[in-house]
């Protein structure tokens, strides 16, 4: 094992892909010349040549619908999104395009694309840049959504995605691209759709992912101090989701609590919420229990960032409420 940073191990997936399949190519803002906006594609221009690293305008609608094409005609692109919030501009090739292209052509053509790029709050921002996407995009067949937590699952998953014959949406963040963590020297792939059990534990099931789930982690260990065990469970895939994983802790612990970084209202949260008392109503001890962004566009102070997004405190009062504990 290596400990190796976010943003490495992005860039180590595709370039390890790249090597192995010269259909496979990178394109989007500032991807080339200045080695990504976040330093994601460092190094790789000089490594792949123009040809195969390609900076686009800004022009997300544009190069979105290249990409699209690419992909029919035999090509697998990376599209790399500064953040999607910019990506609401390509929403229609993303959304109309690849992710029905395989129906609507009879099956003729696939779009093995990977849509990647920051998502979600990242500090002061503002409302219009601090934008969670992962539901918006879930609720749409014919994409596959995930959402890697650590450097370990971003390099592992990027392969399953450049691989897979389906347009796949990596939903990262400004945030975690610093992040370090170990990853094998030895190839590997994480395959997508398969949840991750990340602590064990035996009295309540917190399901979370993306980097919100570090809030999960920070609260299990204040509750581990007063007796509290929580299972974390890191979705990984949101699109499809993984409910065997759940069930099978729920019906160890009993009680869940969804952790996300999103809105309330038609998010992945209520999503869950539905399907886990669907599956795991006869093992439930407590109503399933949601934490979330509050229900407005995120401020820019700071004080009221804090207030508006999940946090620690937020997360142990919600478990100890399924715990029935005031």
């Amino acid at each position: 094992m290596k400990e190796i940073q976010y943003r490495e191990a992005l860039r180590e997936g595709m370039s390890e892909e790249m090597r192995r399949d010269e259909n496979v190519f990178l394109m989007g803002e500032e991807v080339a010349e200045y080695n990504g906006a976040y330093k994601v594609s460092q190094g790789m221009l000089a490594e792949f040549g123009a040809k195969r690293v390609i900076d686009t305008p800004i022009a997300e609608l544009g190069f979105a619908g290249i990409a699209v094409g690419a992909s029919m005609n035999g090509l697998r692109p990376i599209v790399e999104f500064m953040t999607w919030n910019f990506a609401i501009l390509a929403a229609d090739q993303i959304i109309n395009s690849a992710a029905k292209m395989l129906q609507m052509s009879g099956g003729q053509y696939s779009c093995p694309i990977v849509f990647r790029g920051g998502n979600g709050p990242a500090g002061q921002l503002a409302a219009t840049h601090s934008q969670s996407f992962e539901s918006f995009y879930s609720h749409v067949p014919g994409l596959k959504v995930v959402t890697p937590s650590n450097p370990y699952d971003a390099k592992g998953l990027i392969k399953s995605a450049i691989r897979d014959n389906n347009p796949v949406l990596i939903m990262e963040s400004e945030k975690m691209y610093g992040d370090k963590g170990e990853v094998p020297e030895n190839e590997y792939l994480v395959p997508i759709g398969k949840a991750a059990v990340k602590r064990k534990g035996a009295d309540v099931t917190i399901v979370s992912f993306g980097k919100i789930i570090k809030v999960a982690y920070e609260a299990a260990d204040v509750l581990a101090k007063e007796g509290i065990e929580c299972e974390v469970i890191d979705l990984r895939t949101l699109r499809p989701i993984d409910y065997d994983t759940l069930v099978e802790s729920i019906k160890k612990t009993n009680r869940c609590v969804v952790l996300e970084e999103s809105w309330p209202v038609a998010s992945m949260s209520s999503e869950l919420a539905y399907h886990i008392q669907r599956y795991a109503f006869d093992y439930l001890d407590a109503p399933v229990h949601r934490v979330t962004q509050t229900d407005t566009p995120l401020p820019f102070a700071q004080q009221l960032i804090k207030e508006a997004l999940p946090n620690v405190k937020r997360l142990i009062d919600a478990i100890k409420s399924t715990l029935y504990i005031s």
